[in-house]
């Protein structure tokens, strides 16, 4: 008698649509849009919420930037991007066949691969540090060093360093050598065009920085991709841009201190 049953006909069994193993170039490109837009509004989130709290200020522009420039609020949004990106990314992956850690390569990796990978980290930042010095350019960010201070100064440089050093690494790795690289890696670009492609879209989230900063995030981007590549996994790429990120703001505090 079950067979007889709508939800276990053969018929309407055989006619279901079958899942998608991943979302391709497109399907890619427009549900990462719906993921940085995600990231985006728990990002703004917190903009709002401390605008709405001084709403009875007379100069809202001011309130605006004030906030926007705070260490705490900084810290803030970034932390609220993690949960953000992470449903986003949750949805569109629901529509596959494939699991959530499964698709974004959440699995372990062998030491090995994170030597080669830290001494690859070591060797890129080394080189942009020397091509900083050799044209003259600053080696750190200056907006670091003013949210360095505000934080700092509003008791909240142990929230930074969680924010900048882990929200923001297991943010933008799931996003970019995640979920973006997963998709395009298994269409005509391949897992070459696939990391330069997550790369291009990964240095431009970094619109706080200048040209020579764009470079060394494209560079770091790379090297990032080419190690999820490698290893199949993004927890030694979260793991590694998380120790990059920790080596910026410590650099970041010294410098701050000297100031």
């Amino acid at each position: 008698m079950d067979s007889l049953t709508p939800e276990t006909s053969p018929e309407l069994a055989a006619s279901a649509p079958p899942r998608r193993h991943v979302w391709k170039f497109w399907g890619t490109a427009l549900w990462g849009v719906f993921a940085f837009a995600a990231l985006f509004a728990g990002q703004a989130l917190v903009l709002v919420y401390e605008v709405l709290r001084n709403r009875e200020a007379t100069d809202i522009a001011e309130t605006v930037r004030a906030a926007a420039s705070s260490g705490l609020t900084i810290s803030l949004s970034v932390i609220m991007g993690l949960p953000a990106v992470v449903a986003a990314l949750w949805f569109a992956i629901s529509f596959t066949d494939t699991s959530f850690a499964n698709y974004l390569a959440l699995r372990r990796t062998s030491w090995k691969n994170l030597a080669i990978g830290i001494v690859g980290l070591v060797a890129v930042i080394g080189i942009w540090e020397v091509l900083s010095r050799v044209s003259g350019h600053e080696s750190e960010p200056g907006f670091m060093v003013d949210v360095l201070k505000s934080a700092r100064a509003d008791g909240a440089v142990l929230l930074l360093t969680v924010a900048f050093c882990v929200a923001a690494p297991i943010s933008e790795e799931f996003f970019a050598r995640g979920f973006l690289y997963r998709g395009w890696s298994e269409t005509r670009l391949g897992p070459i065009g696939a990391i330069v492609l997550s790369s291009l879209v990964w240095t431009g989230l970094h619109l706080q920085y200048n040209w020579f900063f764009f470079g060394e995030v494209f560079t770091l981007g790379l090297w990032f991709g080419y190690l999820r590549y490698r290893s199949g996994s993004i927890w030694l790429t979260i793991v590694l841009h998380g120790l990059n990120n920790l080596a910026a703001v410590a650099q970041t505090i010294w410098l701050a201190g000297q100031g």
